[in-house]
């Protein structure tokens, strides 16, 4: 296994052993074959490193803070490795001048190849003047951008979606990025702020295979967003069983219990927090005690009030009872048809017997 970015690891004390590593574990939480993770270090080693050139616009710096929670050698810490991050004003050295002079260079020099990640909602009211770089609005900025890129990686549910910009009552005209551009491949990785190994996990997807990885109806990776939060819940038993917190502070809370009843938009919301988790895998929200707020799912802010429950679920016990009651007379039901069956076919043979005796 040699390459270019196999070198530059190598000079970082990043070993070939922990980065196959890496990518079979990569490919396991993609859904992907184990052989997928031979592959990928095979792909990703060898490659050089390709061009991202990375806007923030109408946005809080949120997504940015989320992918530098890097905990190297991992997967948020080998983002800055497998790729050449040529422009993003929150991170880079440069300023004023020397900033766009980047950006332009790095679009010039890689025109149809780089991969542009955006992060933040674009907002067109006022022609746009609501968010500015450079005296250029972020639309002009966006469409410039997304002219010469191989593909697009929406950053985050403002970028996604709209987010926060975008609720009611939108004052900036705030947009998404799949709004605006439409003949480019786009993938949205919604959440405020979204994971960071769910980026790492599309950037190298597209390293080894070329392509975007399946995406679902709203443009999401499906390996990350093909379940919702609360099948993946680890308090989805005391769902099942009917136990539910009623405040933050009772006893159901203190013992774990499901926090439906006090908003969790887990049921609707698809990602994969409880999977993944937060800081190097330390916790998340529900984990932590709150009910998921929805976050990477559209108009989030906009759903209904964060702590009213969805609806009042129906009492899981009486479901399963009357399941076991439905399939106990399901199970007697057959059981009666089988019997009448086999008496039905005895009597045929030993009408059968019969008529060839009198023969």
């Amino acid at each position: 296994m040699q390459g270019p970015l196999i070198d530059t690891l190598a000079r970082q004390g990043i070993t070939r052993r922990t980065f196959l590593k890496y990518c079979a574990t990569l490919a396991s939480m993609m859904a992907l074959p184990p052989s997928a993770g031979l592959a990928m270090a095979e792909a990703i080693a060898a490659v050089r490193r390709p061009s991202v050139i990375w806007l923030p616009f109408q946005e809080c710096t949120g997504c940015t803070e989320s992918i530098t929670r890097s905990h190297s050698p991992t997967l948020e810490g080998m983002i800055f490795d497998m790729i050449s991050l040529d422009y993003q004003e929150t991170l880079m050295a440069a300023a004023g001048f020397q900033a766009e002079e980047a950006l332009h260079n790095a679009m010039k020099d890689n025109m149809g190849k780089y991969l542009l990640i955006v992060d933040g909602s674009i907002p067109l009211g006022l022609d746009g003047a609501y968010s500015c770089i450079g005296g250029r609005s972020n639309l002009e900025i966006l469409k410039e951008a997304a002219e010469g890129a191989a593909a697009i990686i929406a950053m985050g549910s403002c970028a996604s979606f709209g987010g926060i910009p975008k609720a009611n009552p939108n004052p900036t005209g705030a947009v998404s990025v799949s709004d605006i551009i439409k003949n480019k491949p786009i993938v949205n990785i919604p959440g405020c702020p979204p994971i960071p190994a769910v980026i790492t996990g599309v950037l190298a997807h597209y390293l080894t295979f070329g392509t975007l990885p399946e995406l679902d109806d709203k443009k999401r990776p499906k390996a990350f967003y093909g379940e919702t939060i609360h099948d993946r819940c680890y308090r989805r038993p005391f769902y099942d069983q009917g136990k539910f917190a009623k405040t933050f502070d009772d006893e159901g809370a203190r013992r774990g219990w499901c926090l439906f009843e006090l908003g969790c938009k887990g049921p609707v919301t698809y990602n994969a927090c409880a999977t993944e988790k937060w800081n190097g895998g330390t916790s998340w929200p529900v984990e932590s005690g709150h009910g998921c707020l929805g976050c990477s799912e559209p108009d989030f802010w906009d759903a209904g009030g964060f702590y009213k429950a969805l609806s009042m679920p129906a009492d899981p016990l009486k479901i399963a009872s009357a399941a076991s009651v439905a399939g106990a007379a399901a199970g007697v039901a057959i059981s009666v048809a089988n019997r009448a069956k086999k008496g039905a076919a005895r009597s045929a043979h030993e009408t059968t017997g019969l008529a060839d005796l009198e023969k």
